[in-house]
C-alpha cells in the first residue's frame, strides 16, 4: 500500500466531516499522541471551530467503536482534525517529517474529495481533466505550505534577534563592581 492509500485508510467520517485522529496523526508524524495534543493545546486558537478540530469525547469514540486500548476501550478523548486542521498542524509541527507527512495528507483528502465528485458527477470526466486538476490542487496547497513555513521562519528570525536584543541589554545594564567596602587590613608591624 503506498503513502496515499496507506493515509485515506486513515480518514474517517465523523459527525458528518471527513477528519483524521490524533492517533492516527501522531504515528503518522513519528510523534507521541500526547506531544501533539501538547503542541495543539498550546496553539489553540489556531484550531478553533469544528471546520478546523473536533474534540471527541470517550463515549463517542465508543460509539465509533474507534480507539481501543488494552483494557477494550479508549482511556481519552481524541481530537479529530478536518483537511483545514491537518493543514493548520503544519504551523505547530516544524519538523521536516510533519512538512513531508503533511503533503501526503493533503493530497490524500484531495483525492478523497475528487472521488466524491466524480460519483456525484453525471458525466464521467477525462483522466486528463482530472490529471490537470490535481495537479493545479497540489501546486495550490504547496503554495500554502510555503507561505506558512516562511511566516514561520521570519516569526523564529524574530524571536532569535529579540533574545539576542534582551542578551545585551542585560549585559549592558551590569554596573561595574563596586570595591568592597570595609577594613583594610594590611601586615604592618
Amino acid at each position: 500500500m503506498n503513502d496515499i492509500e496507506h493515509i485515506k485508510s486513515k480518514i474517517l467520517e465523523i459527525r458528518g466531516q471527513r477528519v483524521m485522529l490524533d492517533c492516527d496523526l501522531a504515528e503518522l508524524y513519528g510523534v507521541e499522541t500526547s506531544q501533539l495534543k501538547r503542541a495543539v493545546r498550546r496553539n489553540i486558537e489556531r484550531f478553533e471551530g469544528d471546520d478546523f478540530m473536533m474534540d471527541i469525547p470517550h463515549d463517542e469514540l465508543l460509539r465509533c467503536q474507534i480507539g481501543t486500548s488494552s483494557w477494550g476501550g479508549s482511556r481519552y478523548g481524541a481530537f479529530a482534525f478536518t483537511e483545514l486542521g491537518v493543514a493548520m498542524l503544519s504551523s505547530v509541527l516544524h519538523s521536516p517529517i510533519a512538512i513531508a507527512i503533511n503533503r501526503n495528507i493533503m493530497r490524500a483528502f484531495v483525492e478523497f474529495r475528487k472521488m466524491v465528485n466524480l460519483i456525484k458527477m453525471d458525466s464521467i470526466v477525462s483522466k486528463d481533466d482530472l490529471q490537470a486538476l490535481r495537479q493545479e490542487i497540489n501546486e495550490y496547497i504547496d503554495d500554502i505550505l510555503h507561505d506558512q513555513n516562511e511566516i514561520n521562519e521570519l516569526t523564529e528570525a524574530h524571536l532569535e534577534v529579540i533574545d539576542q536584543t534582551l542578551i545585551e541589554l542585560q549585559q549592558n545594564n551590569r554596573s561595574p563592581r563596586r570595591p568592597i567596602i570595609g577594613f583594610n587590613v594590611s601586615k604592618e608591624n
